[in-house]
């Protein structure tokens, strides 16, 4: 019989200490309001995991890990011949586009990045399928639980402090006097470099973190660190007028405001490709 329930009576940390425990092999299925994860197990070590919605194929993996360029990425997708992620990965590595470690690498830090998630959610629906395990053909990681457990909770208690910090992602950024000094002697990874090229008042934090594809907890991480090195402050969103705190009853409900891609700011954009002409 398939173990299942709510995350409100059995969270994410307790359930992954019961397969760590039980040494179970099978698949753990989470649905929340955010989505669905499946996650897999043998023998009590994580090997696999994945989100409804997301490409979990190989060449897509090692493309988001900046193994493997968008040309060839469009090359293998043409191709029909290549039956499984497997055959894909030892084509490349024979090839020289990509090492075992590479590949490796990737799929741990794919798996790792969606099952962290988990440990935000303290809602949904879950049901554990004994002996069922990934689509074959998959490459799978085994991963022990304990480090996961313990980052996992780790990254809870940042993502608590982070939502009280933050707590409303549909205002907007702008820099504070002077970015560009402050640009040019503080050294920022790629992911910050991409929230600070979309900085501008029309767009909100949300809108930036869409874009590039990020969490809120990543949003979030990225932003409270500008914040503290004094580069950027919180403001309301241009042309978006402040939400009343209540109206008479019966009101209609105020239009919904069109989602539109965030507007780039150029001068920062000439100077991250300036930066990395540097490097």
């Amino acid at each position: 019989m398939a173990l299942k329930g709510n995350l409100r009576d059995f969270s994410t940390t307790q359930l992954l200490n019961l397969v760590n425990l039980a040494r179970k092999t099978g698949t753990l299925a989470i649905e929340g309001r955010d989505g669905q994860v499946q996650m897999c197990f043998k023998e009590g070590k994580l090997i696999y995991a994945r989100m409804n919605g997301q490409d979990d194929r190989l060449v897509s993996i090692l493309l988001k890990a900046g193994k493997i360029t968008d040309e060839l990425a469009r090359t293998i997708r043409a191709r029909s011949d290549i039956k499984d992620d497997r055959e894909l990965g030892v084509l490349l590595s024979n090839a020289g586009y990509v090492t075992q470690s590479d590949i490796a690498d990737s799929v741990r830090n794919y798996t790792l990045g969606i099952v962290y998630k988990l440990f935000t959610w303290s809602d949904g629906m879950f049901r554990f399928e004994p002996t069922l395990l990934p689509i074959q053909g998959r490459i799978t990681i085994p991963i022990n639980l304990e480090n996961v457990i313990m980052e996992g909770s780790r990254r809870l208690k940042e993502w608590e402090r982070l939502q009280e910090e933050l707590p409303n992602l549909d205002m907007a950024l702008r820099f504070t006097d002077r970015p560009d000094a402050r640009l040019r002697t503080i050294n920022l990874a790629v992911e910050e470099w991409r929230v600070v090229s979309f900085i501008n008042p029309r767009n909100t934090i949300r809108q930036i973190a869409q874009y590039n594809n990020m969490s809120d907890f990543q949003i979030r991480r990225i932003v409270y660190g500008l914040l503290q090195a004094g580069l950027v402050e919180i403001v309301q969103p241009e042309g978006v007028e402040p939400k009343p705190v209540s109206g008479p009853a019966g009101a209609p409900p105020p239009a919904p405001v069109a989602r539109r891609r965030p507007a780039v700011k150029r001068s920062v954009i000439r100077r991250l490709i300036d930066r990395i002409r540097e490097l």
